[in-house]
Order: structure tokens, then C-alpha cells, then sequence
């Protein structure tokens, strides 16, 4: 893998504050902006352009994060996605953002057509991913780009992916390297695939980088018994609508340990060092005693 570099400017000298990114040999322009700092934005002339934004924010009603994925074209009085962000401002269906994340161009050179294009796919990307809730209504339209054009778009987009993710948000990167179908998992992963099985449920996980993830497609224990943790009880609930009524997960899971996925999956206090292990049988903690 290459190595990129990145350029964070700290505009009022902390990380809390309004941030200016750039990419080497990136055309692009990103900028991070705290909703509380809209007024004194209004200077920024990439601001004033036109562009794709992303507003960032907690759902109070599924606490969970949340994402609205927009465009916005210059206007007459010269705010372009500025204007935007003021209007969702002031509109009482779009009260839960915090902050926004602007992208557009050093030159000003997205028009109607990319812009299209570039929402649709972020929005696409980011339901794909499945780490935010996606507020946006209906999927946006592509657009009709020329192959060459796409082809721009398609590179703009990669970039654009680094310095989201380097701005803090994975809104764009899936739970797993390589994703799988229901019951079609990909042995390819580069973490040995574990298995969890009882008579109650059948799962299969694999650690990652941000911890323990349970695949789409897990059978888990239905029944919950009196040793089960507090918090796992609280990650069932939460996650209630991701598990079917036969008990198989709907999506990817993250958990902070394999301890938690373990008891989540199994209904029970569990050790995840021993509860997971690979096709062989092994471990995960003779796994990592290997290591």
C-alpha cells in the first residue's frame, strides 16, 4: 500500500475547531466546520462554491450516529454549500448535526452533473459500509457523465475517502476489508475466520483493528440467561433491529472485545479467548499464544 500525505490546517489552532484538509496531488479541497462556527465561516470563499457536504451527528431516537450525504450548487448570493448549511440550519427535521464536512475543488469545477454523480455515490457507499445511519430519503440519480468524466469522479472519490477517514470519520469503510453474502463468507480475510457454535447459536467472527467483528448471517442464541452481562443485554436491545426473528444477524457487528461478541451471541457470561475458535478448533487464545 502507498503511503499518502495529508495536510491538516487547525484554522483556530485546536482539533475541536475548523479544519482544512488537503491531498497531495489531489486537486480537492475538504474542510470540517463545528455547526457552532457557521458565522464565522462565512470568509472561506471554497465555502462559497459549489459541491458535496456531509452533515454528522448522533440519533437521539436510535443513539446511534447519523449522516446526511448533500450537494449544493453557487448561488446568486454567492454561499454555495455555506447557503446549504444554513438552511438545514434552520430546518427542525435536521436539529441532531453537529458538524459538516464540505468537498469541492481548488478551482470550482463541479457543475450539476458531477455533483449528482458524486452524491449518489457517497450516499451508496456509506449505506454499503453500514457504520452510520444514512438520513438521506431517496437514493439520489447519477447523473449521465462521459466514461472520461466518471473515470475523474471515480479518482476524486478515493481521495476524498482518505481524507474523510482522516478527518475521524469511517462513515465509508466497511467493518471488514472484504465484505461477504449471507452465509457466503470470504476465507480471504486477513484474519483467520472464528466460529462459535452451541446448540443455541452458530456464528462466525473475526478480529479486526478496531476489535471483534461478528459476521451478517450469525445465528444467535434467542434466549438470554440470568448470567448475561448488563451491557450485553443493553447491545441486544440496541441492536434489535438488525437481528432477525430466527436470530440471524442482519449486518456486521463491531464489539469493543470477543469477550462481548462471545456473551452477545451466546446469551451468556462468556470468555471470548475460549468460545471462539478457528475451523481446527484451536482458540483464540491458544491463537494468540501462537502469535
Amino acid at each position: 500500500m502507498v503511503g499518502k500525505v495529508i495536510n491538516l490546517f487547525l484554522m483556530d489552532g485546536e482539533p475541536s475547531g475548523r479544519i482544512k484538509c488537503t491531498l497531495a496531488n489531489w486537486t480537492g479541497l475538504a474542510y470540517k466546520i463545528p455547526r457552532t462556527m457557521m458565522d464565522q465561516s462565512k470568509s472561506i470563499k471554497y465555502l462559497q462554491q459549489s459541491g458535496v457536504y456531509l452533515l454528522f451527528g448522533v440519533s437521539d431516537e436510535f443513539d446511534e450516529p447519523i449522516v446526511y450525504i448533500g450537494q449544493a450548487g453557487t448561488r446568486k448570493n454567492g454561499l454555495g454549500i455555506l447557503n446549504r448549511w444554513e438552511e438545514h440550519k434552520r430546518s427542525s427535521d435536521k436539529d441532531w448535526w453537529t458538524e459538516a464536512v464540505a468537498l469541492t475543488t481548488a478551482n470550482n469545477s463541479f457543475g450539476p452533473t458531477e455533483m449528482s454523480y458524486l452524491e449518489n455515490r457517497f450516499r451508496n457507499m456509506a449505506v454499503e459500509a453500514g457504520r452510520y445511519r444514512v438520513h438521506n430519503g431517496n437514493e439520489p440519480t447519477t447523473g449521465n457523465l462521459t466514461e472520461e468524466k466518471e473515470s475523474e469522479m471515480e479518482e476524486f472519490i478515493s481521495y476524498a475517502r482518505i481524507v474523510i477517514g482522516a478527518l475521524g470519520y469511517k462513515v465509508f469503510e466497511p467493518l471488514i476489508a472484504k465484505k461477504h453474502n449471507f452465509g457466503n463468507i470470504i476465507e480471504s480475510a486477513p484474519e483467520p475466520l472464528l466460529y462459535y457454535h452451541s446448540s443455541k447459536a452458530d456464528a462466525t467472527g473475526l478480529r479486526t483493528a478496531e476489535g471483534f467483528v461478528v459476521l451478517s448471517g450469525s445465528k444467535i442464541s434467542q434466549e438470554l440467561v440470568k448470567s448475561t452481562p448488563d451491557n450485553v443485554v443493553g447491545l441486544r436491545e440496541k441492536n434489535a433491529a438488525n437481528i432477525g426473528v430466527d436470530g440471524v444477524l442482519k449486518k456486521d457487528l463491531l464489539f469493543a472485545s470477543p469477550s462481548t461478541a462471545a456473551c452477545f451471541v451466546g446469551g451468556a457470561s462468556l470468555s471470548g479467548k475460549t468460545a471462539w475458535k478457528t475451523k481446527e478448533g484451536i482458540t483464540l487464545k491458544q491463537l494468540e499464544e501462537q502469535e
